[in-house]
């Protein structure tokens, strides 16, 4: 690692350097974020995978930063335009952007009339024009040295020069940052009518507005810049030149009495006009998008983590339904480690309403498999289902109970390679039924299968960067699982690929072989499948469980490089027993870091602990709500299902979920929903605010 680099990673993360050097270490020998966040706390102080992945980030940046500023320097170098100047200018840069500013004035100008001017020879014209030691007469007479076959007149002379003044100022790296900052702070955006402008469509409230591009939301910069790439709309930055062109005659130009400066200052004028503004108006466009973007990649991320994080339904066999009309409502059982064990098909929705044979085929199941949870799909015909599932508890005394289950993505995932892998004779319908009650056992488990674009989380997710959003999904659900830690003898190859050191096909290579043994009776066994080597074993078993293992050990996070000390701890100690201030104490005596000892006690005083136990538990249904049957002042029990910048949607166990306006969500301001609400958050009282039946939209309160 170069000092350039460490110098410039103190900077950008304030991390001491010891930790850095500590870091960049660990990830150059492999290790995953999740691996050091756990398992090398003492050689980071500590630092928690979102402090991790903001430095990898951070550490990425700054590897590109400083190849440029290299590649830069090389072509200076070999131009011979390196200058001490430039050399100061490059080293103190900071950001990509401002290298290159920097380098900006020495590449091939692009525009043709700055290009015409250095070609006819003129350059030597500018530099006494700018030079202000001479009158406008005095540059008259100078114009007359440069008149060539090309350059036929003074006026011709100088008006050459001032192109090639005009690109100077426009290429002025300071000049760009002053007016890049003017745009930032007081440009207005303005906002018309599109050539397909719909008077009645989406757009129509944004129309004949003009606002402050730093005060515009995420979601309203990605809809209108949606809006102008369907032609709906046009927009257009508005910035006070005036106050720019006081500041260029205040700042940039000395006030001499008798020089040319009046014609420099048409040169600033025109550079500002024609080329600076037009250019850093274009890059506020692309900066507003890439802010709005990054924003909402931000928000997925969040409510992916809190989707996946929602606690599992533990020890109970789960009967999924999807329900429909026509083609009939699909079932599915699943045991308690979430296996398939049988299916059917039952009609008690229109048109044929057999709530006979529908009725006689749930119970038998319940009965034969000791069913105890029902998972509804939140689709089509879902509050039909709900109806009929809940007659038949009451009516029958069924100990059982049912829940509105978010079906979003379940036809994604019955259609998909994973789910043919999985089942590959069963067909896609009930394929979509195991879904919906895998759903309801372990959310997190059955959420990974499916690419979670597809899991109706977040705001305009087609309209930000793809890249940057697939990277931030997969990130946020890779650090998840490793902090939950995953079942080795019932994951499925999907969920093992995200487990720290463990790749997609060393994923199906356990798989594999989990089927051949039966099941993994310890930790140790894994050295056993195919491709894992030592360091994929070293990176990925802290993660891994094992219910019923040969050793306890195995049901926890502890690592087994800490075998030794944890043995020694049970030896010595009852762990109950042990009071926070006696750890250190004993982590001296055992060789061990004060946080790893504190990591070993909590796993051995909880072993198989979920996390998730911690946030939204399953809410089980207790009636079904018909829109026509809402009016305005109805108290509602709901589900968070999806948060946005404007507010949250709703499930009140209607068709389509409620929306509940940031403006409703509490009493006291706040700037964001997620500031109050979480995905799958329970609500057990939300107000009816207004109900549109042409629309099917209901709107809620809090407050």
């Amino acid at each position: 690692m170069t000092k350039d680099l460490l110098e410039l990673l103190k900077e950008k993360t304030q991390l001491p350097t010891s930790v850095i050097k500590n870091i960049i270490n660990l990830l150059s020998e492999g290790c995953t974020i999740p691996f050091i966040a756990r398992y090398r706390k003492d050689l980071t102080n500590n630092a928690s995978d979102e402090n991790l992945r903001a430095f990898e980030e951070v550490y990425s940046y700054s590897q590109k930063l400083l190849a440029r500023k290299e590649e830069i320097i090389s072509i200076l170098k070999e131009k011979n335009f390196l200058n001490d100047k430039v050399l100061l200018q490059l080293s103190e840069a900071t950001t990509l952007q401002a290298v290159e500013d920097i380098y900006t004035p020495f590449k091939d100008k692009k525009s043709s009339r700055t290009s015409k001017a250095i070609e006819n020879g003129l350059e030597p014209l500018a530099n006494i024009i700018q030079s202000l030691k001479y009158t406008n007469e005095e540059v008259l007479q100078k114009a007359k040295q440069f008149l060539n076959k090309e350059v036929t007149s003074t006026e011709d002379a100088i008006t050459g020069a001032k192109d090639i003044i005009a690109q100077r100022y426009a290429d002025d790296f300071k000049s760009k940052e002053i007016i890049r900052k003017l745009i930032s702070n007081w440009g207005t955006i303005e906002i018309k009518e599109g050539k397909e402008f719909q008077k009645d469509g989406l757009y129509s409230n944004f129309l004949e507005k003009e606002e402050k591009i730093k005060y515009i939301k995420s979601h309203r910069a990605l809809a209108i810049l949606r809006a102008v790439n369907e032609k709906q709309l046009t927009i257009k930055i508005n910035i006070d030149e005036k106050h720019i062109l006081e500041n260029i005659k205040k700042y940039k130009i000395p006030s001499w009495a008798n020089s040319s400066k009046e014609i420099v200052f048409d040169a600033y004028k025109d550079g500002l006009k024609r080329l600076l503004l037009p250019s850093l108006k274009r890059e506020a466009l692309t900066t507003l998008k890439e802010k709005a973007s990054s924003e909402a990649i931000e928000l997925f991320g969040k409510n992916l983590k809190e989707l996946l994080q929602t606690a599992p339904l533990v020890n109970q066999v789960i009967l999924g339904l999807d329900p429909g009309y026509k083609t009939g409502c699909k079932l599915a059982v699943i045991d308690e480690d979430g296996l398939y064990l049988d299916s059917t098909v039952i009609y008690p929705t229109k048109p044929k309403e057999d709530f006979a044979n529908s009725s006689k085929i749930v119970c038998s199941l319940i009965e034969k498999y000791n069913i105890t949870a029902i998972a509804i799909g939140n689709g089509t015909a879902s509050r039909e289902s709900a109806d009929f599932i809940a007659n038949l508890i009451k009516e029958k005394n069924l100990d059982v109970n049912y829940a509105i289950v978010s079906e979003i993505g379940a036809s994604v995932y019955s259609a998909s390679k994973i789910a043919q892998k999985e089942y590959p004779n069963l067909d896609v319908t009930i394929r979509g039924a195991i879904s919906i009650a895998a759903r309801l056992r372990d959310p997190m488990a059955a959420l990974v299968k499916i690419d979670p674009k597809s899991l109706g989380i977040g705001q305009y997710q087609h309209d930000v960067n793809q890249k940057e959003l697939a990277l931030k999904l997969e990130n946020t659900t890779i650090d998840l699982v490793n902090k939950v830690g995953v079942d080795i003898n019932s994951a499925s190859y999907k969920l093992l690929s995200f487990v720290s050191g463990i790749t997609e096909k060393l994923a199906q290579n356990i798989v594999e072989h989990r089927e051949k043994i039966g099941k993994f009776t310890s930790k140790e066994e894994l050295l056993k499948v195919k491709g894992i080597g030592a360091k994929a074993y070293e990176q990925a078993v802290g993660f891994l469980r094992i219910k019923d293992g040969k050793s306890i050990l195995d049901n926890t996070a502890i690592h087994p490089e800490d075998y030794e000390v944890t043995k020694a701890l049970q030896k010595n100690y009852n762990i109950k027993d042990i009071k926070e201030s006696q750890v250190q104490t004993i982590a001296n005596e055992l060789g061990s870091s004060l946080l790893k000892l504190k990591d070993i006690i909590e796993e051995l005083k909880k072993p198989g602990f979920d996390i998730r136990e911690n946030f939204n538990q399953v809410k089980f249904a207790q009636d079904v709500a018909s829109i026509e049957d809402l009016k305005e002042g109805f108290v509602l029990s709901g589900i968070v299902r999806n948060i946005t910048d404007f507010g949250a949607f709703v499930d009140v166990g209607l068709k389509n979920d409620a929306l509940l306006h940031i403006s409703q969500i509490s009493n006291k301001r706040i700037s964001h929903p997620s500031e109050v609400l979480s995905i799958n958050q329970n609500l057990e009282k939300v107000k009816v605010l207004s109900v549109d039946l042409e629309k099917q939209r209901v709107s809620l309160s809090l407050k």
